[in-house]
């Protein structure tokens, strides 16, 4: 199963443990929060709206923090940016650990977020260039099951910082903990070199004067059809997941009625599940396609939400649920690396990335507040507004899918600055970026 990765060479190596690393720390960081909610709302009695903000804005800052940086792979170096990134929202997690009142969490929050979203774009477009194309999909799916790694202790700190200590140490120590995985990513990250179709068509650039592409160049009528579907396709996957993830310790608490410690052992479930799915839709996109996957995946979730908010609550059934689950609304990310690499040509690929992961991420994150309002304001249920908003948000999936080519197999070297012809769906050749303009 694994032996792709024995034919890896060095280079591809170090660089799959470094981004590995990476975004577990970046899921650590990201998924922490939530477990904090109900400890939070306590504390400092605020409402679930409020509760809801404090996950969005983190969410919506990663969206100009990973457009920013995707902007800055094309000018300065992927790995550059990503070491950058990583510095900076751990120390914002560090620092959201002192904080004593809803305005500085929030504060604390959005700087926060302007590095987690900087590092999986640098981190993917890495991965993307570096990895060969015959292992691409199956490399950066199994990069991106380290969140399920930073999922996971997540959950196992939760439940044994609240086992041991009180709720008002323990959500500090929370935030202060989860900072520590990044020494091994800044040491994973030394040997990583620039990739080799980045710097060479860099320089093609500089040879005639491109060597700067313009950061709106991704809006360029030629680009912007790849930039608005992916975009939406980002906004789909990820408006589902932060729907159902974000609120899923409060709906365990409230609704199930099971403890802080217990909510972890499900958590810790679903994050196996959702390891498992990463793997499966790393193989699958490979084997049947980047679309195919992304279908199979939501059609997916549209079985597994519903049957997680509404079938009965038996302790083993609600175990099996919660890997379902994992599987579908975590799995489904897998493809989005790879996918978005083949379809932005080099000079813009970072940024085109950055942006349209990140344009999904930050609209995406409006959908755990709409959950919020609704279930606040006494409109619905819990469940309901969660069920609601997740299943809706699927459809872009299916409606940036049925717009988008297939690029399974696309070879990188091939069209280092050309752009996608929209009528066959082949890479189309340019000599520098003032053919495209012209």
């Amino acid at each position: 199963m694994f032996t792709w990765y024995s034919r890896l060479d060095g280079t591809e190596k170090r660089t799959l443990y470094a981004c590995f690393g990476g975004w577990a720390v970046d899921a650590l960081d990201t998924q922490l929060y939530s477990f904090l909610i109900p400890t939070l709302i306590a504390a400092w009695h605020m409402t679930r709206a409020e509760a809801g903000l404090l996950g969005t804005s983190a969410l919506i800052s990663s969206a100009a923090g990973g457009w920013l940086a995707g902007i800055l792979c094309d000018r300065i170096g992927r790995v550059r940016v990503m070491k950058l990134a990583i510095a900076w929202f751990v120390g914002f997690t560090v620092l959201s650990g002192f904080c004593n009142s809803f305005g500085e969490l929030l504060g604390a929050r959005i700087l926060s977020g302007i590095g987690f979203g900087g590092e999986w774009a640098a981190g993917s477009v890495l991965m993307g260039e570096i990895i060969r194309p015959e292992y691409r999909g199956k490399a950066v799916g199994t990069v991106q099951s380290a969140y399920a790694i930073g999922y996971a202790l997540a959950a196992l700190m939760s439940s044994a910082l609240f086992a041991t200590l009180p709720d008002a140490t323990a959500w500090r120590w929370m935030f202060w903990l989860g900072a520590a995985p990044a020494l091994f990513v800044f040491l994973a990250l030394r040997g990583v070199p620039e990739p080799q179709v980045f710097l060479s068509a860099k320089r093609a650039r500089a040879l005639t004067g491109e060597a700067n592409v313009s950061p709106f160049m991704i809006f360029h009528p030629r680009f912007l059809r790849v930039t608005v579907l992916t975009s939406l396709l980002a906004l789909g996957v990820q408006a589902g997941g932060f729907s159902i993830i974000i609120w899923l310790p409060t709906f365990l608490k409230t609704a199930r009625d099971i403890s802080t410690v217990a909510v972890g052992y499900h958590m810790f479930v679903l994050t196996v599940g959702s390891f498992a799915g990463y793997i499966s839709a790393a193989y699958f996109c490979d084997a049947v396609g980047r679309r195919r996957n992304f279908v199979l995946f939501a059609l997916l979730n549209w079985l597994a939400i519903p049957a997680f908010l509404y079938l009965p609550q038996a302790a083993g059934l609600m175990y099996a649920l919660d890997f379902v689950l994992g599987f579908a609304a975590l799995g489904i990310y897998s493809a989005l690396g790879p996918y978005f690499t083949e379809l932005f040509p080099s000079s813009i690929r970072g940024n085109g990335q950055g942006f349209s992961y990140n344009f999904g991420r930050g609209v995406g994150a409006f959908f755990p507040t709409v959950v919020g309002i609704l279930s606040g304001g006494g409109l619905l249920p819990l469940r309901d507004a969660m069920g609601m908003t997740a299943v809706s948000a699927y459809l872009f999936v299916f409606l940036a899918i049925s717009l988008l080519p297939e690029t399974k197999g696309r070879d990188l070297n091939e069209v280092p600055d050309g752009g996608l012809d929209q009528t066959d769906d082949e890479p189309v050749r340019f000599r520098n970026l003032a053919q495209v303009r012209d």
